[in-house]
């Protein structure tokens, strides 16, 4: 039987929870919630929502530091139920540069691990950016059926990105809007980075005919493995932002994507790489539900 609650579309609020993790206790632990299962009942936990717990994590451990970039290796699946328990390890914590490694176990299994790279932001010496590509703004993209009451996904010239017949070049720009945005530094870095893991199969598939992220866990097995994510400059997660996702590589049961989050006017506020599995389902992997595999 499900539940009311069990079938309730996702909120914004609800995410924000999940990343608003308290913050270590003196030996490094915490404990952090996985939320529920997803509209479509999938039992795995999104990578990039532990990653996002583990920058709040470290914003909070060092309070008088901005986070500046995370690395993410996703070697276990977690799943939803038992809470993650967190171990933020400081490797060095100085004046101006501090880094973490955070490890993430369920069940006494450890499954990823975070290395976060925190500073006491200087002034500029030289200073460039990427310019935001000259792409449909917000109000010409398609809207994407991502349900989740306070965020707005869009997708530029692309109708359904899962869809196997979304056929184009190795590129997906989406815009993205949050309402209400969350203030706090921590939260706003936790939740740009939370995406980064969203698209990149897809932007990947999208350059070979006959195959979409429709067919993931059914037909063919993927998933993000890495994702690094450097934030570059102050910035507040109102207002549309452009995620830009570019696959330059796909082969060996493995792709490598690279992308840059900018706002509507134009400033590069992040930029992401990930290494995601695309491989073909093993015959043993049938006797695992799919809301259940990696």
């Amino acid at each position: 039987m499900t539940t009311e609650t069990e079938t309730a579309e996702w909120t914004l609020g609800e995410l924000l929870e999940l990343f608003d993790v308290a913050a270590p206790d003196a030996s490094g632990a915490l404990s952090a919630p996985t939320g529920r299962a997803g509209e479509d009942e999938r039992q795995v936990v999104e990578g990039t929502q532990v990653l996002a717990q583990a920058i709040v994590a470290v914003a909070k451990r060092f309070p008088d530091k901005s986070v500046r970039s995370a690395h993410a290796v996703f070697s276990r699946a977690v799943m939803v139920g038992a809470p993650v328990e967190l171990a933020v390890d400081v490797f060095h914590e100085g004046r101006s540069m501090a880094t973490a490694v955070v490890t993430a176990s369920q069940n006494g299994k450890r499954a990823i691990t975070v290395t976060v790279l925190a500073d006491v932001p200087s002034g500029d010496v030289i200073r460039h950016q990427q310019p935001r590509p000259e792409v449909a703004g917000p109000a010409q993209a398609n809207v994407c059926t991502m349900p989740m009451a306070g965020r707005q996904v869009r997708l530029v010239d692309v109708l359904d990105v899962n869809s196997p017949d979304e056929v184009g070049p190795p590129e997906l720009f989406a815009w993205l809007h949050y309402d209400p945005a969350p203030t706090d530094d921590g939260l706003a870095k936790a939740l740009v980075a939370y995406f980064t893991g969203h698209l990149g199969i897809s932007t990947t598939m999208r350059a070979h005919a006959g195959i979409g992220t429709a067919q993931a866990h059914y037909t063919v097995s993927t998933a993000p493995m890495t994702i690094g994510v450097t934030f570059h400059e102050p910035f507040s997660a109102a207002g549309w932002l452009l995620y830009t996702h570019e696959s330059t590589q796909v082969g060996a049961g493995m792709s490598y994507i690279r992308g840059t989050v900018h706002t509507e006017a134009g400033e590069l506020v992040a930029s992401f790489t990930q290494d995601a599995m695309i491989r073909p389902l093993r015959t043993t992997d049938s006797s695992i539900k799919a809301e259940s595999r990696l």
